[in-house]
């Protein structure tokens, strides 16, 4: 699964990496971006590509609302085009979502102790799915959930499960609805393991309140 990342990429360096256009968000570096909390997402707009802030768990259009058991951060990537909950957002609402790392844990003595994983092409983008949930006198979100595979071998001594990072050459295949659904379905695999490097980083990161330059840092540095 993927449920904290980061993204410490300027908003300028990424329009120039996704190719976007219009205005951009104020956006922060974050170092442990969790669930529930806004994060920028690249998704194809009438004329161009936008770079913009969605919540962060998958609301689907004819849910409750957020808080109920339909909000999901990941989505499967076997079953993506088959669940209720995003086989539409698949057709048509598939969006990448822009980060510089992201960290899973590893059971260890009876603890879990996090993980840094980055690309060392950065920023690099997950493969995401976004969706638009709307009610009567109820502010209106806009949403999106991150895609997990398998793990490759670099991540399966730390977790079974990796999200899909993208190759900067099939962004465009992957965000043009016009893909066959069947050719968008191929590039949900693991990214290379030699693409990758992990480190084992401090417990801060447990906590969303933490989300400072320490959470990325080897442990023991």
């Amino acid at each position: 699964m993927c449920g904290r990342y980061s993204l410490t990429t300027p908003p300028e360096a990424m329009a120039r990496v996704f190719r976007t256009t219009g205005p951009l968000p104020n956006l922060p570096p974050r170092y442990n971006i969790a669930p529930t909390q806004q994060a920028p997402v690249v998704r194809a707009a009438p004329e161009a590509r936008e770079l913009a802030l969605l919540r962060w768990g998958l609301v689907p259009s004819w849910s409750q609302g957020p808080d109920s058991k339909f909000s999901m951060i990941n989505a499967r990537a076997e079953t993506v085009e088959s669940k209720p909950a995003y086989r539409a957002a698949f057709r048509q609402r598939r969006c990448l979502v822009p980060a510089d790392g992201f960290y899973e844990w590893r059971a260890e003595a009876g603890r879990k102790q996090p993980y840094f994983i980055r690309v060392k092409e950065c920023p690099f983008a997950f493969a995401g799915l976004w969706e638009h949930w709307e009610k009567p006198q109820t502010p209106a979100i806009d949403s999106f959930t991150i895609i997990v595979t398998e793990a490759n071998a670099l991540l399966k001594p730390i977790h079974d499960r990796m999200p899909v990072i993208l190759h900067r050459e099939d962004f465009d295949s992957w965000l043009d609805p016009e893909t066959p659904l069947g050719d968008a379905k191929a590039l949900l695999r693991p990214l290379e393991p030699e693409a990758m490097e992990a480190y084992p980083v401090s417990t801060r990161v447990n906590s969303p309140r933490n989300d400072d330059p320490e959470c990325i840092a080897p442990l023991g540095a």
